[in-house]
C-alpha cells in the first residue's frame, strides 16, 4: 500500500534544502521501502543538485524533478528563488509505483513519444489506475501526448500532472530523471495501488471579452496567422502591447479562451478552457495544443470573485467525490500566471488554507506537492484533459 511522505522550504543552499526537506517529511527516519522522490524546484535550484543531495541520504532512490515559478505544499506557497518541495513515495509492494521517460520531445513528435512514454509504464504494470505526467512547458503539443495515453490506457487511467516553466520569460523550463538534466525530455509514474481511489479537478476564473481572433493559417501546434495577419503581431495589438514585447511581457494578461461545448461549460464552471503562448518564432506562435484554421480565440480578463467562487465549487466536488473518505496525498498543478504575477500573497494564502481546509482530516493537511508551472492536466468531461490558468488537484484517498 502507497505511502506518502512531503514537506517544502526555501532555502538557498540546494544540499541543504534537500536535506531539511527529508528531515522534515520523515521525521522519524527515512523508510526503508522509499520507491521514489518527486521534488519541484525555483529556478534558484539547480535540478541536479537537489537530485544529488537527495541521493546523499538515500542512495539509489529513482528521483523525478521539474522546474516552476513557485512550488506549494502543506506549508503553504513557496515563490522565491530558492523553493523546493519534494513527495516521497514508499511501500514494501514495489511493484505498485512504475516510471518511465522520454528524451527529445517537441510538438511535432508530441503524440510518437507519448506513445513511447506510456507504453514503456504500460509493459511494467497492467494496474496503473494514476499516471503522474511532466511535460516540458516549451514546445509540446500536449493534446497529442494526452491522446498517446488514452490510445495506451483507454480513458479510465487518470492524467494528472502538468508541464515545467521557467519565471514566467518563457525560455526555458527543466526537467530531472534518471540522472538526466533536460529541456526537452518528459517522464511518467504510474500508480498501481488497488486500494487508491483518485479524483481531480481544474478551475480558473477568467471572462472572455470582445470580439474573436480567427486562426487563418496553422499547423499542428503552430499558428501561422490571426485575421489574416501573423499571428504575434496581431496578438500583440489585441493585447496592446508593444511588437518588441516578449512572451513573458504578455503570459499574465495573454490568457486566450476557447469556446467549450454547453456540457463542458456546466461542469467547467466556465464557458471557455483557456491556452497559453509561452514561445513565438517571429510571426509563428507556438500553441500548446493542436490548433486548427477557423478556430476562434478571445482576450480574457481575470475575475477574482469567479477565481474564489469556482474554486469553492471546485473543493465541494472533491469533498462529495471523497465522501467518508481520507485523502492519503494531493497533488496540485497552477499555472505560473496564478501566483505572484496575478495575486498578491494574502490572496494566494487564502486559497491556499481554501484547499488545505477542505481536504484535511481533523485538521491535519495531508502530505501536498504543488508547482506553478505552464499547463496542468486534469478530467473534465470524463476525459483526461490540458488546461492553462487553472488550478489543478488530485486526491488521492481511500
Amino acid at each position: 500500500m502507497l505511502e506518502f511522505f512531503s514537506s517544502s522550504v526555501r532555502i538557498v543552499n540546494s544540499e541543504r534544502a534537500a536535506q531539511e526537506c527529508i528531515e522534515v517529511a520523515f521525521p522519524n527516519g527515512v523508510t526503508d521501502n522509499c520507491l521514489a522522490i518527486i521534488f519541484n524546484a525555483t529556478l534558484g535550484h539547480r535540478l541536479d543538485k537537489v537530485a544529488n543531495a537527495i541521493r546523499k541520504i538515500i542512495p539509489s532512490i529513482p528521483v523525478f524533478g521539474a522546474s516552476g515559478c513557485g512550488i506549494t505544499g502543506r506549508e503553504g506557497v513557496g515563490e522565491s528563488m530558492n523553493e523546493l518541495a519534494i513527495m516521497a513515495i514508499c511501500s514494501p509492494q514495489k511493484d505498485e509505483l512504475v516510471s518511465a521517460a522520454v528524451s527529445e520531445i517537441y510538438g511535432h513528435n508530441s503524440y510518437e513519444k507519448g506513445i513511447e512514454l506510456a507504453q514503456q509504464l504500460k509493459k511494467q504494470s497492467n494496474g496503473i489506475n494514476v499516471v503522474y505526467l511532466i511535460c516540458p512547458g516549451i514546445d509540446i503539443d500536449n493534446i497529442l501526448v494526452l491522446e498517446a495515453f488514452r490510445k495506451t490506457f483507454g480513458e479510465d487511467v487518470t492524467i494528472f500532472g502538468g508541464t515545467s516553466s521557467d519565471n514566467m520569460k518563457g525560455i526555458h523550463s527543466y526537467l530531472y530523471h534518471d540522472d538526466a538534466f533536460s529541456e526537452h525530455d518528459a517522464w511518467a509514474i504510474g500508480f498501481a495501488d488497488p486500494t487508491l481511489k483518485n479524483i481531480t479537478r481544474a478551475t480558473h476564473g477568467f471572462t472572455a471579452y470582445g470580439e474573436p481572433m480567427i486562426v487563418t493559417k496553422a499547423e499542428g501546434n503552430r499558428i501561422y496567422e490571426l485575421n489574416g495577419h501573423g499571428a504575434w503581431s496581431e496578438y500583440l495589438e489585441k493585447l496592446a502591447k508593444p511588437q518588441d514585447a516578449a512572451c513573458g511581457d504578455t503570459i499574465p494578461i495573454g490568457a486566450l479562451a476557447e469556446e467549450l461545448t454547453p456540457e463542458l461549460a456546466k461542469e467547467y464552471g466556465n464557458p471557455h478552457i483557456l491556452r497559453v503562448i509561452t514561445k513565438h518564432d517571429g510571426e509563428v506562435m507556438y500553441y500548446p495544443v493542436t490548433c486548427s484554421e477557423g478556430l476562434k480565440l478571445w482576450i480574457t480578463s481575470r475575475d477574482e470573485n469567479l477565481i474564489f467562487s469556482e474554486q469553492k465549487r471546485s473543493l465541494e466536488y472533491l469533498q462529495s467525490n471523497i465522501g467518508n473518505g481520507k485523502p492519503a496525498a494531493v497533488f496540485q498543478t497552477d499555472c505560473l500566471a496564478r501566483g505572484r504575477f496575478l495575486f498578491n500573497r494574502i490572496v494566494k494564502d487564502e486559497i491556499i488554507t481554501m484547499m488545505h481546509n477542505a481536504l484535511s482530516v481533523d485538521n491535519i493537511i495531508p502530505p501536498w506537492l504543488g508547482n506553478y508551472g505552464f499547463g496542468e492536466y486534469a478530467r473534465l468531461g470524463g476525459k483526461n484533459t490540458y488546461h492553462n490558468y487553472s488550478t489543478a488537484l488530485l486526491v488521492l484517498y481511500r
